[in-house]
């Protein structure tokens, strides 16, 4: 497909800017950001530095997007800790967690924030917006 893949590590807001600096003189760029620290406790910095280079970046989780990030995909926090909590029953009710099966995400969310969208200049085609589970104006 000819898709470069590189990644960075990123300990620190210095490391972060870095990284942000090097993707953005690349033509055709973005970011698939994942989730994890320190990135969680970057994540204002992030967006910022990415929307100012006018990056895509995708994230993990719906509050990314709806707090300054572009967009993000991934597995929606609320099902998976609802369904956590009925392992919590099970186990409060003497199943040993050893025997519990694992589970995998069964709810994805796409959240797409247009405000960050227009700040970097990316046109969102209408298609894509109707697919999304929010839109943030």
């Amino acid at each position: 497909m000819g898709v470069k893949v590189s990644s960075s590590a990123i300990r620190d807001a210095s490391d972060l800017k870095s990284a942000i600096d090097s993707i953005s003189r690349e033509p055709n760029t973005g970011l698939i950001v994942t989730p994890g620290a320190p990135i969680s406790d970057l994540r204002k910095m992030l967006f910022e530095f990415a929307n100012e280079k006018h990056l895509p970046a995708v994230y993990a989780y719906p509050h990314d997007a709806m707090e300054g990030g572009l967009m993000s995909y991934g597995a929606d926090p609320v099902d998976m800790w609802q369904r956590a909590a009925s392992y919590v029953d099970r186990i409060l009710k003497g199943e040993k967690p050893a025997d519990l099966p694992v589970q995998e995400p069964t709810s994805y969310k796409l959240v797409i924030n247009l405000k960050t969208a227009k700040a970097i200049g990316l046109n969102i085609p209408e298609v894509f917006l109707l697919r999304a589970d929010q839109v943030v104006e």
